[in-house]
């Protein structure tokens, strides 16, 4: 690894922004914010980027959470990523939400559970930290619970190791982790047909 690599977390009720740089260190900005991820993203990034003398110009690569999260903060950060991607022309990497969360413990097996609301929790299975799992699943909290396998460490933090997934990404193969978003359940907002203007028939 000796590439400097951003990586962006807006998937949670958090702010996460990290640089892996390359002597190996990471540095790491964490801000607590249920919404406005947009509006001060690029400051917070600024600040990460100058406090460790970089700039713009010196990415080598970005990463960025893909979800299963937040509709909204999952589109503010694939969007920051991928406008930073194709501005400076660097690779741009998708990591899903629950592998980067895998990230945090050092061994596998790793059953990652995490709160869906409405009695129903997101689901995955990981043999190690990092590596592909069985995909990511929507089940009920019942179902969910008793999918975990006796001999697999419980992971039940929404929040991603941000310093992990930095340098998980300076070393993963960009064509292996796509930034496209993964979304499991379908949005909450939905269209009022009961309010759209009919149209004229021709």
């Amino acid at each position: 690894m000796s590439n400097l690599t951003l990586a962006i977390d807006t998937a949670a009720p958090r702010l996460q922004l990290a640089l892996a740089l390359p002597d190996g260190r990471t540095d790491v900005l964490v801000e607590d914010i249920a919404k406005g991820h947009a509006e001060i993203l690029f400051d917070r990034l600024a600040t990460l980027l100058a406090r460790n003398n970089v700039t713009y110009d010196d990415l080598d690569r970005v990463a960025v959470t893909t979800g299963p999260g937040s509709f909204t903060g999952l589109r503010i950060g694939l969007s920051a990523a991928r406008g930073l991607g194709l501005a400076r022309k660097i690779p741009v990497l998708g990591i899903p939400s629950l592998l980067a969360i895998s990230l945090c413990v050092p061994s596998g097996p790793i059953a990652v559970f995490i709160d869906a609301r409405r009695d129903e929790a997101y689901f995955e299975l990981f043999p190690a930290p990092g590596r592909i799992g069985d995909g990511p699943r929507l089940l009920p909290l019942e179902a969910a619970r008793a999918a975990i396998p006796a001999d697999a460490t419980l992971i039940q933090t929404p929040f991603a190791d941000i310093g992990a997934m930095a340098r998980f990404a300076a070393g993963a193969d960009p064509l292996a982790f796509p930034p496209h978003a993964t979304y499991i359940r379908d949005a909450d907002a939905k269209p009022q047909d009961a309010a759209r203007i009919a149209r004229r028939a021709p």
